[in-house]
């Protein structure tokens, strides 16, 4: 067997609020079923990320049968929000382009509103097969994206989360050191790789799927923030900036793109096939 294996699987039903680690799940063309299916828009159709509203790492989004969700939070009584039915598209814009979603039921927009204090509303992207390509700079033609930042499925190791870690130590800001990995928001945490390796994986396998490496992930303030309190530090970005600048890039983790779909599980072999 291989030395690398799948260490966690994380889902993120709504973007930028917390999710949940299952044991395993099904790999759709646009990423992890579930994942980033939903997400905040504010009064002018703009989505809303722990960038503008850091509270949000603070909520939880867990999922239910049928692509439904039960929303949480801190002085919030559990809400249950189901998949919105057919109906007029709405267009919101995420990093200045448009994607057409679904607004779900008024319950939901009120629910997120209290606890931000600031009008939002939650929509559901309802065809991920046709609603969102990925950068065509770094897709294949015919691939597409859920609401994730940009690809389909974000990988991450455990031994690049320990080389930073041991390099935030040795920084200006030792004090904000060691960062667990939901900083990250990942989707696949494999254990057993070195240091960094993941930056040359052009495509694997885990479980019944395939995947290729797309790029580099560029990190952005997001890292910076406590997914436990949702208070901002400085780091990683201080000491990615220092040591993992890639182009243009803040680099932690692989974005991936499905090439054939299938079962991931905790415990798979990870097969690096280039």
């Amino acid at each position: 067997m291989s030395n690398l294996y799948v260490q966690a699987l994380h889902i993120h039903p709504v973007k930028s609020v917390a999710g949940t680690a299952p044991d395993e799940m099904a790999v759709e063309p646009w990423g992890l079923s579930g994942d980033r299916r939903w997400a905040l828009v504010d009064t002018e159709g703009t989505v809303i990320t722990q960038r503008q509203q850091p509270r949000l790492a603070l909520a939880a989004a867990r999922p239910l049968g049928g692509g439904a969700v039960a929303l949480s939070a801190p002085g919030m009584a559990e809400l249950t929000v189901e998949v919105p039915e057919p109906g007029p598209l709405e267009p919101v814009t995420l990093f200045g382009k448009k994607i057409e979603t679904v607004v779900a039921a008024s319950a939901a927009a009120d629910w997120f509103s209290a606890y931000l204090g600031v009008p939002a509303r939650l929509v559901h992207m309802d065809d991920p097969a046709v609603r969102r390509p990925v950068d065509p700079q770094y897709a294949l033609p015919g691939e597409t994206v859920s609401l994730a930042d940009g690809y389909p499925v974000l990988l991450t190791t455990l031994a690049s989360l320990d080389a930073l870690n041991s390099l935030i130590a040795q920084g200006d800001h030792p004090e904000e050191g060691p960062l667990p990995m939901n900083r990250f928001r990942p989707n696949v945490v494999v254990a057993g790789a070195e240091a960094w390796a993941e930056d040359g994986w052009r495509r694997l396998a885990i479980g019944d799927a395939v995947f290729r490496g797309a790029r580099e992930c560029g990190r952005c303030i997001v890292t910076t923030t406590d997914q436990a309190t949702a208070e901002r530090g400085k780091e990683p970005l201080k000491t990615l900036a220092r040591h993992r600048r890639i182009g243009k890039s803040l680099a932690f983790g692989r974005q991936l793109v499905p090439v054939r779909t299938g079962t991931v599980r905790v415990g798979d072999e990870v097969r690096v096939l280039e």
